[in-house]
């Protein structure tokens, strides 16, 4: 089986500058075709991302061999998509795109409460455009993203460059925790903190919970801290609906304080509603339901 996730993405900063010049110069479609070869490529030669792929589809969603193939090479193609499409939308491209808002309501009604809240959501479909659309919601409403500094990788700074990129506030998660204070301070401006809760990495503190009937382990930061600060918990998706057609999707979570095991499995259950519904979405591409002692 694959290895565990270790904070870092694969990709080179020329193979996304290719994407952005044909993408920008003969149109979003020329960069989506380019991706059938792309996907092709990394269903080969990024095995380890292939094995996990596989074991998903086979053994969680049950598909048939020739089927769990078929959807790693869909699930590699999909993920391009996003990809492209973030940098679409970021660069002044957004009204090539359709939208269905479900539950946006919930952030409103967040927003208006004036104490701030926390959005959860995972690495599936596309929750990274979705700040591009939060600032439309209320005027002086604003995002502030937990990430970790494994994240800030010469990709991600070239992205940065070309496109238009909201204004997010980023708090880095720190060993001494004083991240959390940058949290608190965010929700008391009444901004919307958005944190990832499916990526556990080797050292951290995690829960266990159950997701497409079999346990997983869980970062235990975003569920330990969203159950303590006593603000509105909502579980959020941007799902790729076709290629030009986006879905959101908003959930309230039920939050019992300091039940941080509560939130979680609630949390699992929401995701898997999400897979169900998109199977080739989940973009986790490592040994997610991986085997130990611990």
């Amino acid at each position: 089986m694959a290895t565990q996730w270790k904070g870092k993405s694969r990709g080179t900063v020329f193979g996304y500058k290719i994407f952005v010049f044909f993408m920008k110069t003969f149109g979003l479609g020329s960069a989506y075709f380019i991706l059938y070869f792309v996907a092709f490529y990394f269903c080969f030669f990024a095995l380890e991302s292939t094995k996990a792929s596989y074991y998903y589809f086979r053994n969680r969603h049950k598909n048939s061999v020739f089927k769990a193939i078929l959807n790693i090479y869909r699930s590699y193609y999909v993920f391009g998509q996003t990809i492209l499409d973030k940098v679409a939308i970021s660069s002044g491209m957004r009204n090539r795109f359709t939208y269905d808002f479900d539950g946006v309501d919930l952030i409103k009604e967040v927003l208006k409460q004036k104490r701030g809240g926390i959005l959860i959501s995972a690495h599936l479909g596309n929750f990274e455009i979705a700040e591009h659309f939060f600032g439309e919601l209320e005027e002086k409403a604003s995002i502030s993203l937990l990430t970790t500094d494994t994240e800030h990788t010469a990709i991600k700074e070239y992205l940065d460059s070309v496109t238009n990129k909201p204004n997010v506030n980023l708090i880095l998660i720190q060993e001494d925790l004083s991240h959390i204070f940058e949290i608190n301070a965010a929700l008391t401006r009444n901004e919307i903190v958005c944190i990832t809760g499916d990526r556990y990495y080797d050292g951290s503190k995690f829960l266990k919970e159950n997701l497409l009937g079999e346990t997983a382990k869980f970062p235990a930061g975003p569920f330990m801290l969203a159950s303590r600060l006593k603000v509105p918990v909502l579980f959020v998706y941007v799902m790729k609906e076709t290629s030009k057609h986006y879905h959101l999707y908003a959930r309230q979570a039920q939050v019992k304080h300091r039940d941080a095991q509560g939130l979680l499995k609630e949390y699992t259950m929401s995701v898997t509603s999400m897979l169900k519904a998109y199977p080739l979405q989940w973009f986790n591409y490592f040994d997610f339901w991986r085997k130990d002692d611990n």
